[in-house]
């Protein structure tokens, strides 16, 4: 049975891998669907669905990955079926990318702080096209200068939540995240829960629109797997899965692979009888 992976990038902003290619290769991978899922943009999402178009029984879905606040903490909303084209809903996105634009800023002055000494301007020439410029990038830059050697590395001593560089600026709420991606015609799904600590947020944001949780994460043990897809079916939201795949960064793959976490093509019938 053909599997569908509901959380990957198009990788344009990294430079290393093409919305087209990531298409080719979940091909590759036999997947019968994957949703790209970027980063506050929808830059990559054209390309993608152009070249899923040339490939009978298959489906790209045009989807967005909102950055959001909870108590301190960075929460991850996914919309999938957006109206990528919305003007409104566009000019909502232009606002969340100079907020991702700050959270940079505060990172290399806090790495500058450290002795670490990265500028904006070497950030911004991993930036291509439209895309958005974030920690990855940081890791790249940290590994480039042999300050790390991998990119978890970078997470544990400077970018992850309570490390030595880690920062983030005033965002928007979950739930302004889910009434974003409704108006936008969307279906709204909590990302990776297994990484915020912050359960109570589930019952929470159902009460205000949340339709699925992301169960089956690269990030996630098979014990928080099961207790996701406990809370999934208490709380009556749509299991959903998927590799955050990213590409490759320094030639590793950034998060999972694509297909790496994946489920049934029925999963995505459920999410379109939500779609306004």
């Amino acid at each position: 049975m053909k599997q569908s992976d509901l959380h990957t990038h198009s990788t344009a902003s990294d430079g290393t891998f093409s919305p087209a290619e990531n298409i080719k290769r979940a091909l590759e991978k036999d997947l019968g669907a994957i949703a790209i899922t970027d980063h506050d943009t929808v830059s990559g999402i054209e390309e993608a669905m152009l070249e899923a178009s040339k490939h009978p029984n298959f489906e790209c879905i045009p989807g967005i990955e909102i950055s959001t606040l909870y108590k301190g903490q960075d929460i991850h909303v996914l919309g999938y079926y957006i109206d990528y084209k919305d003007e409104e809903f566009l000019s909502v996105l232009t606002s969340l990318t100079s907020v991702r634009d700050k959270r940079n800023e505060m990172i290399l002055q806090k790495l500058n702080k450290l002795g670490i000494n990265i500028n904006k301007s070497e950030l911004e020439a991993k930036r291509h096209g439209d895309g958005n410029v974030g920690r990855g990038h940081i890791a790249e830059i940290l590994m480039e200068k042999g300050i790390v050697h991998s990119l978890p590395e970078a997470f544990d001593k400077y970018l992850g939540k309570g490390k030595a560089a880690y920062a983030t600026p005033e965002r928007i709420s979950p739930i302004d995240a889910i009434q974003i991606i409704k108006k936008a015609k969307g279906v709204p799904v909590l990302a990776h829960p297994g990484i915020y600590g912050a359960d109570e947020l589930i019952p929470l944001l159902s009460e205000n629109g949340l339709i699925g949780i992301e169960c089956c994460h690269p990030d996630h043990s098979s014990h928080q797997v099961n207790h996701y897809k406990k809370l999934a079916e208490e709380y009556s939201l749509i299991k959903t899965a998927g590799s955050d795949f990213h590409g490759f960064r320094n030639g590793e793959v950034f998060h999972g692979d694509l297909g790496s976490c994946s489920v049934p093509l029925s999963t995505i019938e459920k999410l379109k009888s939500f779609c306004k």
